[in-house]
């Protein structure tokens, strides 16, 4: 049966219209970053999605980015995927209409259909991205283990880079994405508790500097942990001495109680401080004894985790309110 005139053109708009779909499954921030760089730089064009308010629960940090392209391609999370494809379709029609533009789901959204499993709201700002200097910005100064900052003006409708840490939220109409270096974990250890514990940081994606000697390959900075994985404490003082004069955010070694006690009373001999010792996580891991190198390395992953996310939340948690107003 023929179409009429109406049906035939609501036809060709249907077809039109690009598909979502995620191009790229991450939530690492420098992936994403990435992928909008690439899609600027595409011809599709590019919107750039932030978490810029959360009320009650939500699966997601305040400041969680998504890119999605003019074609309907998308990379990233700001919920657990229960929203994601209907934010990219008004991303894509943001695109379309080349204007900013701020959505709401879940409690107080238009979107009725669209439930959040939590309960909670989102609040999103989806910025059609011009000038991706800002973002190529962000990632060079990432490269270089510098943290920077995304600064979004609504109003205006720019995103511009800053240098150096901030607190992720609103302030005065703007808000600022905090982005952290990767995580860089300096291993000790050639053993078998060494070896579980590269292979699973390594599948973590996480980067992984070892060595079997002693001392340190590099100095680590404020985005790094050690983690001495061996069984001869004489030979561990030297090491830790330099990684106790570094920003290192975890120092954890190898070891049980007893094991523990004779490298702090060598380590006070070396001249080190209470206070210094007393950086070091030791017996290693989050939980234990852990007698197998398997468990270790889990236990050990864990500790690194938990204290890099801690340290991240008290640094990126807003005083105020999570809306603009500061509400």
């Amino acid at each position: 049966m023929a179409q009429n005139a109406e049906e035939q053109a609501g036809t060709r708009q249907a077809a039109c219209v690009p598909q979502v779909r995620p191009f790229r499954l991450t939530d690492r921030p420098r992936e994403i970053l990435d992928f909008a760089l690439q899609a600027a730089a595409s011809g599709t064009g590019c919107a750039f999605v932030t978490l810029v308010e959360i009320v009650g629960g939500a699966a997601r940090a305040l400041g969680a980015n998504m890119a999605v392209r003019g074609d309907g391609g998308f990379c990233g999370f700001v919920s657990g995927g229960c929203v994601e494809a209907a934010v990219a379709a008004e991303a894509v029609a943001a695109l379309a209409a080349g204007k900013d533009r701020q959505v709401r789901f879940g409690k107080g959204s238009p979107f009725f259909d669209i439930v959040l499993p939590c309960g909670g709201g989102l609040g999103l700002a989806i910025h059609v991205l011009r000038n991706p200097a800002p973002i190529a910005a962000v990632l060079e100064s990432l490269e270089a283990r510098v943290p920077a900052r995304l600064l979004h003006d609504p109003a205006r409708e720019t995103l511009q880079m800053a240098r150096g840490a901030g607190v992720t939220g609103w302030a005065d109409g703007v808000f600022c994405t905090s982005y952290r270096p990767d995580l860089r974990i300096f291993l000790i250890g050639e053993g078998l508790e060494a070896q579980a514990f590269a292979r699973l940081a390594q599948a973590a994606g996480l980067q992984i500097v070892q060595g079997p000697g002693d001392d340190l390959v590099a100095t680590p900075d404020a985005h790094s942990a050690v983690v001495v994985l061996r069984h001869d404490v004489e030979n561990e003082i030297g090491l830790l001495r330099r990684a106790l004069q570094s920003d290192a955010f975890y120092i954890g070694c190898l070891g049980g109680r007893a094991t523990h006690a004779r490298r702090t009373a060598l380590l006070r001999a070396a001249g080190v401080a209470e206070d210094q010792i007393a950086r070091i996580h030791a017996p290693i891991g989050l939980f234990g004894p852990a007698r197998d190198a398997a468990a270790i390395a889990g236990s050990v992953l864990a500790e690194v985790l938990m204290q890099r996310d801690r340290l991240a939340l008290l640094a990126d948690r807003p005083t105020g309110g999570t809306d603009r107003h500061g509400r």
